[in-house]
């Protein structure tokens, strides 16, 4: 959980943001059984919470495409929609001087779903600039399976940070 781990490493508040009222509840739970409920707040919300924040960090799904079920939505995003939706709002967000975070998958980009230069277009079409990038390797433990149908694929995957500012 995003959340915790930015709570973890300094944050003295984060306000999270599910759409799903379960998801909220779940987060709330796990939020309580690690002792920061008095750093976390968890809203139910499509996207970003009221008012302006200095860092705003989106971990959208990775895969265009139409969830099927609740679980799914954490996964397939039709028309990667939240990507966009984030980075169209914040400018709108974000107090000057702040920074935007998105960690995405190239996993999409792997199965020819979304090209890169998609990503980098809407980034500049939001009105923002690219700080940095730093890349990782996934460790998707499917990787380690040949018989995976997208073992191929997430041999070569990686996951990004991209640092994003208002221009």
């Amino acid at each position: 959980m995003l959340s915790v781990a930015l709570a973890r490493r300094g944050l003295r508040h984060v306000a999270a943001t599910d759409q799903d009222a379960r998801a909220v509840h779940c987060a709330r739970d796990n939020i309580a059984r690690q002792g920061l409920s008095n750093r976390i707040a968890v809203r139910h919300a499509d996207l970003f919470p009221a008012g302006r924040a200095d860092l705003i960090v989106c971990n959208p799904p990775w895969l265009p495409g139409p969830p099927r079920t609740l679980l799914d939505r954490a996964v397939y995003d039709s028309e990667s929609r939240m990507p966009r939706r984030f980075l169209t709002g914040l400018p709108n967000h974000l107090e000057p001087g702040g920074e935007g975070w998105l960690i995405l998958s190239d996993l999409a980009e792997r199965l020819g779903l979304r090209s890169r230069t998609e990503l980098e277009d809407a980034i500049a079409a939001a009105g923002l600039r690219v700080l940095s990038r730093t890349v990782t390797k996934s460790r998707h433990p499917r990787a380690a399976v040949p018989s995976d149908p997208l073992h191929r694929s997430r041999v070569g995957e990686t996951t990004s940070l991209w640092r994003l500012g208002v221009d």
